[in-house]
């Protein structure tokens, strides 16, 4: 009896310590992945001079504002984050809405031409039109240049997002629904009431990934968006960062001191401009995120 319960002791002594063990490289490595994002926030407060000639820093030497006083000073950028967010926000909704209309018929085994379907939205996996033959449909036959649709009809849905979604669906068990059959509801009442109630994992996991696709959309606003005030936010701090390197390069043939240009301190503001949102919202969403991206992975 006495050895048993040494036994107890001993196995339980082993996974305290295992425990401690894993808490504490789990720890470190979170603290390491911290470590960029602080050095990238305390060098966006410092001076160029001081960058170039101390690197990046956790605490800037000398407090200066220059990095998002350039941003922020014509209220252009106010206008981007609109316009990003409606993008990101109407699209995501729109994206998830076609996503679900079309993974929930896949994902029954009762649908007429499932095969043919599933293959033919594989099909857009592989093979796409091209840049060219898409420029000329969305400019020439659509008329969609300078609208803010142009930012989302395009990329509002993604084959490798619907199979995802497919994934969770088939997960659901077949009962929920042939129950609510048997009640006299419809497919559309099946959809809404009773399959994604039970699926807000996987909902939140291909809404998270629509989100930080629109909130990162800059190639679409490229080709199609000359109207600064439809900007969106990275293509706009895009064009800053281009245009400080611009101006980098002309004060090296001026007496202007490029090292009072404030080129790498705006890197590290545009930065911590653009995913702020993104870090703040992911933390509301993580435990779906988490365990809806691995049922959606085992799921076949």
């Amino acid at each position: 009896m006495e050895k048993i319960k040494k036994n107890k002791i001993k196995a339980g002594r082993d996974t305290t310590i295992m425990n401690i063990i894993i808490v504490a490289v789990i720890g470190g490595f979170c603290i390491l992945c911290l470590i960029p994002f602080i050095m990238m926030i305390g060098s966006s407060f410092e001076t160029e001079y001081n960058l170039a000639h101390y690197g990046y820093t956790f605490w800037p030497r000398k407090f200066s504002l220059s990095a998002y006083e350039l941003i922020l000073k014509d209220g252009q950028i106010l206008q981007a984050y609109k316009v990003t967010i409606f993008m990101t926000v109407i699209g995501t909704f729109l994206s998830m809405l076609m996503t679900m209309m079309m993974a929930y018929p896949l994902s029954l085994g009762k649908l007429k031409g499932n095969t043919f379907l599933t293959f033919f939205v594989y099909f857009t996996m592989l093979f796409g039109g091209g840049l060219v033959p898409t420029y000329l449909l969305i400019s020439k036959y659509l008329h969609m240049r300078n609208s803010i649709w142009v930012l989302i009809l395009p990329v509002m849905f993604s084959a490798w997002n619907m199979f995802l979604m497919r994934n969770f669906f088939k997960g659901v068990p077949g009962e929920l629904a042939e129950s609510a059959y048997v009640d006299g509801a419809n497919d559309l009442q099946i959809l809404f009431k009773i399959i994604l109630p039970v699926s807000v994992p996987g909902i939140a996991t291909i809404s998270l990934f629509y989100a930080l696709g629109y909130w990162n959309q800059w190639y679409n606003a490229m080709l199609y968006i000359d109207d600064s005030k439809l900007y969106p936010l990275q293509y706009y701090i895009m064009n800053i960062l281009r245009y400080a390197e611009s101006f980098k390069l002309m004060a090296m043939y001026t007496s202007v001191n490029s090292a009072e240009l404030p080129t790498t301190s705006i890197k590290m503001a545009t930065t911590v401009v653009t995913i702020g949102p993104i870090v703040f919202i992911y933390p509301f969403v993580q435990k779906y995120f988490t365990s809806g991206l691995t049922v959606g992975a085992i799921k076949g």
